[in-house]
């Protein structure tokens, strides 16, 4: 009798045992079949870009005007930038014009850039990640990805494949690079020599920086207006005599001679280097054509007052587009 009861007792601690014991076990490989499902495969950091990444775009080196201009006849590139205050780079980019930078009167050109659009992501077949499987479907298609870096294209390995051809060697005496200038209905070819230097150019103390070396633009002269970044016409002015040389304020080429923006009277834009440009207003008269090489001291203009109510020279330095003063690039004097 006793021992029934103890085999009763030990069969029921030992379905007591094991029940929890076996929910248990049910519930770890639940747990594991959950986790199993939810795990997400990521690709490599850098490997793909992401889909809601914005397109790389350069940022623009000055503000941004908005709104269109209508090029008219005479104008360029560089005169329509600097009278809306833009670097010529950005102008170019937001309307897709390559060097030389052709325009033609009647074009309507952008003044902001062009809006960005989301790129499209390419993804291999089947369904992404931590996304809703088809009916059906099995983990095995699940996408696979793999870093763009190892991706070669079968181009890409012939081109690697061929034997490398050297280039041509130089010419001995290739003729130096002349920039052409394009001026709307004028034609673009550019001439077959540099013109000669029509002016005696005049040595003068220089001081460099931003890598360009400059100099005073006129001999003399007191300076009758500092610069101000919120005048319409940003610059300094120097007062003269009408008729005094006005002179490059350091190397270049003229991408600008003409009348064509109002304030200026007769101006002279001369581009240094991509970041650099100079611009000489109210002048009596132009010698210098677009496209032609200056150096510095050349004379390029004779002072007047066109466009003024003295005469003087009104002297502007921009940088990437931007006003500056003049006076932190010119010698002291």
């Amino acid at each position: 009798m006793k021992m029934a009861a103890r085999l009763g007792m030990l069969d029921r601690m030992d379905h007591s045992v094991r029940f929890p014991c076996l929910v248990v076990a049910a519930a770890l490989l639940a747990g594991c079949g959950t986790m199993r499902s939810s795990v997400v495969i990521e690709p490599a950091a850098g490997s793909y870009p992401s889909p809601t990444a914005a397109p790389s775009s350069r940022v623009a080196r000055t503000p941004i005007p908005g709104g269109s201009y209508v090029v008219a006849k005479g104008d360029t590139l560089y005169s329509i930038a600097f009278r809306n205050g833009v670097d010529f780079r950005d102008l170019a980019q937001w309307n897709a014009i390559a060097a030389p930078y052709t325009i033609w009167p009647g074009q309507r050109l952008t003044l902001s850039p062009p809006a960005a659009t989301k790129p499209a992501v390419a993804r291999t077949p089947g369904t992404a990640a931590g996304s809703a499987r088809a009916p059906g479907a099995s983990s095995a298609a699940a996408p696979v990805f793999e870093p763009v870096t190892e991706a070669v294209s079968a181009t890409a390995a012939t081109a690697a494949a061929r034997p490398a051809i050297p280039s041509a060697a130089p010419a001995a005496h290739a003729p130096p690079a002349v920039d052409a200038v394009p001026v709307a209905g004028v034609s673009v070819t550019p001439p077959a020599k540099v013109p000669p230097v029509a002016k005696p150019v005049v040595a003068g103390p220089a001081r460099d920086v931003g890598g360009v070396s400059w100099r005073w633009p006129v001999e003399g002269g007191s300076v009758v207006g500092r610069f101000n970044g919120s005048d319409a016409i940003p610059g300094i002015e120097i007062a003269g005599n009408s008729g005094d040389p006005v002179r490059a304020a350091a190397d270049g080429v003229v991408v600008y001679s003409g009348n064509g923006l109002v304030g200026y009277g007769e101006l002279v834009i001369i581009k240094h280097n991509d970041s650099f440009l100079s611009a000489y207003g109210h002048n009596r008269r132009r010698l210098v054509k677009e496209g032609q090489r200056v150096m510095a001291g050349q004379q390029i203009a004779e002072m007047g007052s066109t466009g003024a109510t003295r005469n003087e020279l009104e002297f502007q330095i921009r940088k990437n587009g931007n006003p500056v003063d003049p006076l932190s690039y010119l010698p002291p004097r």
